[in-house]
């Protein structure tokens, strides 16, 4: 973390702040008149965001993932085979997601026919849910490098 301070014209306070909003994650901005009354000082507190992360790619994420059809056989045993009142485990749901994932890849290839991007999503963020994942991302990005992380621990 480091401080800032920027003199400037105060027509230019809220672009000066907006600006290294954009470039620096950005805690507090304190503002004072110059004691001449011309400009405008601003201290601002901030540190370098961090570096953006990189997501696999579909084909690499899902470069070993059995077929969909045997996926989909998985996914229904295991739902079917759990005690009831028990809770599906994070395996479970990282698999349905990604299964739905490559599904709503395929409608991108051909026409739509289903919902399928939709229930992507909405299995993704349970996983997200699931894993407590602290991170601002498509929730289908986590799903892929959670995935490619999975399968590279088999």
């Amino acid at each position: 973390m480091f401080e800032i301070s920027v003199t400037c014209d105060p027509d230019d306070t809220d672009r000066v702040i907006d600006t290294l909003g954009n470039v620096f994650t950005t805690w507090s901005a304190h503002r004072e008149t110059t004691p001449d009354g011309s400009r405008t000082r601003v201290h601002l507190s901030l540190d370098h965001r961090p570096a953006p992360q990189q997501w696999p790619v579909p084909e690499q994420a899902y470069a070993t993932a059995p077929s969909i059809i045997s996926e989909i056989g998985w996914v229904a045993r295991t739902a079917v085979d759990r005690p009831f009142g028990t809770e599906m485990s994070r395996e479970f749901w990282l698999r349905k997601a990604a299964l739905l994932d490559r599904i709503a890849l395929s409608d991108n290839v051909a026409p739509p026919v289903s919902d399928a991007t939709e229930d992507a999503d909405r299995a993704a963020r349970r996983l997200m849910d699931v894993d407590d994942a602290a991170v601002i991302c498509d929730p289908r990005h986590y799903v892929r490098q959670q995935y490619a992380r999975h399968t590279a621990d088999q």
